[in-house]
């Protein structure tokens, strides 16, 4: 069987445990008494969950070409978010959104082109505009967070088309695992060990939700029949270090969000982040 049929089997399978999770997080949403803090903000992340998780699953149910669509279409929007945040030129940008559109293809239709040959190429692409253009200035500042975010962004989201079922589950599970981890910070990290933040970086993150969003990603993979070590490892990884290396960016770029257009998140770096790195550890590790 066909690594893309076996996706579309995934994405089936999770349809009806993604439906009862929005549907009970809508009820909760709506009841929540006026006088909880985060009330309108939950209500507006929950509306954005039940418009992207369509979008995730869907993507799977046509086959290779939807999840290389999915692939290059968060990567074009998240490559720009990027460049403003990290100060690149059109050229840099030019170069991020075409390794969006390019990798992922690469992944569908020629898998075996991705190798350290195609790791060379993409570190010459980095390179280019600004050696062309005789930068004398910024040119390696420029290339250096060229390459990083040729890595942290188009790299990384051809899991989503080469990890076949993996990359469902990996979705799936880094959403949950961002629940967890926020529910986890709320209940247990106000005091005690649990309550010492993770890095400096982001002073709210704390090793409660580090154990909540262990929790919830265990959990998730075990009713998807998917866990493992490994895959668990990753994902927890990238719960944990995806939003440490977006704000490490963010506070060099003295911005509080990638973006402001997706409600409840920012932009969509802010909602993705942890998943890049997920999936980047899933294509090491599984």
């Amino acid at each position: 069987m066909s690594a893309v049929l076996i996706a579309e089997e995934a994405a089936a399978r999770a349809v009806p445990l993604v439906a009862g999770v929005l549907g009970a997080g809508g009820v909760a949403v709506a009841v929540l008494p006026a006088g909880v803090r985060m009330r309108a903000e939950l209500r507006r992340r929950w509306r954005t969950w039940a418009l992207v998780a369509p979008v995730f699953l869907g993507a799977y149910f046509l086959g290779g070409g939807g999840s290389y669509a999915l692939a290059a279409g968060l990567g074009a929007v998240a490559a720009g978010e990027y460049a403003r945040m990290a100060g690149l030129r059109r050229s840099d940008l030019a170069v991020l959104v075409a390794a969006a559109g390019v990798l992922p293809a690469l992944a569908w239709l020629a898998p075996h082109v991705l190798d350290l040959r195609a790791a060379a190429l993409l570190l010459v692409a980095a390179a280019l505009p600004a050696v062309l253009g005789g930068d004398d200035r910024t040119g390696f500042t420029r290339t250096a967070r060229t390459a990083f975010g040729l890595l942290w962004i188009p790299v990384a989201l051809t899991g989503l088309v080469s990890l076949g079922d993996t990359a469902v589950v990996v979705g799936l599970a880094v959403a949950l695992g961002d629940v967890g981890a926020w529910c986890g910070g709320t209940a247990l990290g106000r005091r005690g060990p649990l309550a010492r933040p993770l890095s400096p970086l982001s002073p709210n993150k704390t090793w409660a939700g580090v154990l909540g969003a262990a929790v919830a990603t265990a959990a998730l993979l075990l009713v998807l029949g998917a866990f493992s070590l490994p895959l668990w490892a990753a994902v927890v990884g990238g719960c944990v270090l995806g939003d440490l290396v977006e704000s490490m960016v963010k506070r060099e770029s003295g911005v509080k969000d990638a973006g402001s257009w997706l409600p409840g998140f920012g932009g969509l770096l802010d909602r993705i982040d942890s998943l890049l790195v997920a999936l980047l550890l899933a294509m090491v590790m599984t």
